[in-house]
């Protein structure tokens, strides 16, 4: 193991540099996943952030996901961004597959530094690489739909790198409980349908404005973000300068035996920022959103969430017994 990735037989030396602009994934998995805490405890007997649990079928949710964009982007360009005090959990996650990399941060400073410091070290490697970004947390059942459509986002975004994407799931019912992206007028298209400037993000708004939200057609954020890896850290640069300053000087070091050093000096006095309001929503002039096909999509945020999720797909996964007693008699 080492600052910046797991080797499936023992620590790897400097990557080579990538010069093609690649399309790279970055799963982020370093949250602790609070809400579902109580579930998480019947599931797997103690307190292990979620996307570490076998929710929905046998593989972890973390892993779920990396097999989700195995057929978009190779092993070796597809970065987990975690937690190190998370790191005992990562191989028995992963154990399916070939292990992606892995960023263990030392600390957490929110999804901003996660975000960014993941964007730093694609740069370092292949600066000119597109990236997409998606929490560990996600439910998707039409999973070649969705990997077709960010694909072509991708291609937009190379063609158009001044622009970010996010990816807006059509809403269902006035969720209060996930953002909201108001969408204006059409920027260009990939080759299936338009990208739309984002107006506006509203974040778990009232049951009344969410019913509003949901009449007059605005999407559910599903916080999955395409872009140009330079933008992206550009981005961050304009937004989180101090934070985006201690990052910058970890160039240097990525790939060496003093990069886990120089990860905790960079984290020290780092300040803490969430991606979302502290970026996204400060740089609106360069932000878009692509609307999904018809795909089943959720965040599994809550405990609540889950149970009416695997009772709406009718899955009976072996857990499900045994937490809805310990729910209900913890209620």
């Amino acid at each position: 193991m080492t600052g910046s990735y797991l080797s499936g037989k023992a620590m790897a030396g400097v990557d080579p540099v990538s010069r093609d602009g690649s399309l790279w994934s970055v799963v982020l998995a370093g949250g602790e996943g609070v809400r579902l805490r109580p579930l998480v405890r019947e599931v797997s007997g103690d307190e292990r952030p979620k996307q570490y649990v076998p929710l929905l079928d046998s593989r972890s949710l973390l892993q779920q996901t990396v097999d989700r964009f195995a057929p978009l982007t190779r092993p070796e360009h597809t970065v987990v961004v975690t937690m190190r005090r998370h790191a005992a959990y990562i191989t028995g996650a992963l154990r399916e597959r070939g292990y992606p990399r892995m960023l263990f941060q030392p600390e957490d400073r929110g999804t901003a530094a996660a975000v960014l410091l993941a964007a730093h070290w694609i740069r370092a490697r292949d600066p000119r690489a597109t990236v997409v970004v998606t929490p560990a947390d996600h439910l998707v059942r039409e999973e070649a739909d969705l990997i077709r459509h960010i694909g072509g986002v991708a291609q937009f975004v190379r063609q158009h790198p001044e622009w970010m994407v996010l990816l807006g799931a059509q809403p269902t019912e006035p969720e209060t409980e996930y953002g909201w992206i108001e969408a204006g007028p059409p920027v260009g298209r990939t080759a299936e349908s338009p990208v739309y400037r984002i107006l506006r993000f509203w974040e778990k708004p009232s049951v009344e404005l969410a019913s509003a939200l949901h009449a007059s057609g605005c999407l559910w954020n599903t916080f999955v973000l395409v872009a140009a890896v330079d933008t992206l850290a550009a981005a961050g640069a304009e937004c989180v300068p101090e934070l985006t300053g201690r990052l910058d000087r970890l160039a240097g070091f990525f790939g060496t035996e003093d990069e886990t050093w120089a990860m905790r000096q960079a984290y020290a006095l780092a300040p803490s920022a969430n991606f979302s309001r502290s970026v996204l929503q400060r740089c609106p002039g360069t932000l878009a959103v692509s609307r999904l096909p018809a795909v089943t999509w959720c965040d599994l945020g809550s405990p609540g969430r889950v149970l009416r999720t695997v009772a709406a797909l009718g899955l009976t996964p072996p857990w499900l017994e045994g937490a809805l007693h310990g729910l209900k008699d913890a209620g």
